[in-house]
């Protein structure tokens, strides 16, 4: 049997390290970078089938990793977590190339049954759970950031708001 290959793109050393562990016991071949500078040369040596992305990387967007992974091979299978989900950067994230979308903490059976699903699910459960102001709010700001390729100053002049109030806003509200 041949190794499954899965690249990490997490910059939360301990919890790469876990991950790390954790699949090569299971049988992965694993490749740990922690932001987006070195992932296409690692991508393209390494040549993964199978990759988590951190949705927040210091001050980079793992968004702009699922596209660059999406780009080099579009059969990746490709999960992201993130400790905010929220609907504009799962559906970003899903757009963009990733297979799946998950919250933290995630571990490694779901993030691995999270590779095996590649179709949705028609009977998901469908309960409306009411939304906060401040959840619409994180949402709209980071669709905007989206819609201008998270170029802060862009975002904030869309959004009416100082860069630095914009800034402020994001560092409250993690997106890891």
């Amino acid at each position: 049997m041949t190794e499954r290959r899965l690249l990490i793109v997490e910059d939360d050393a301990t919890f790469a390290r876990t991950l790390c562990r954790s699949f090569e016991r299971r049988g992965y071949g694993v490749e740990v970078i922690d932001g987006p500078d070195r992932l296409e040369d690692v991508a393209r040596s390494f040549e993964p089938e199978y990759a988590v992305v951190d949705l927040r990387l210091g001050g980079a967007s793992g968004l702009a990793c699922v596209s660059s992974l999406s780009a080099i091979d579009p059969t990746i299978r490709i999960v992201v977590l993130t400790g905010f989900a929220s609907i504009a950067t799962a559906v970003e994230a899903i757009k963009l190339g990733a297979t799946n979308y998950l919250t933290k903490p995630a571990n490694t059976d779901e993030i691995e049954a999270a590779f095996a699903r590649v179709e949705g699910n028609a009977a998901a459960d469908l309960t409306a759970a009411p939304t906060s102001i401040k959840t619409l709010e994180w949402e709209h700001i980071h669709q905007t950031l989206a819609d201008t390729g998270f170029n802060i100053s862009e975002a904030a002049r869309r959004l009416g708001m100082h860069r630095r109030t914009l800034a402020r806003k994001l560092d409250k509200r993690h997106l890891s």
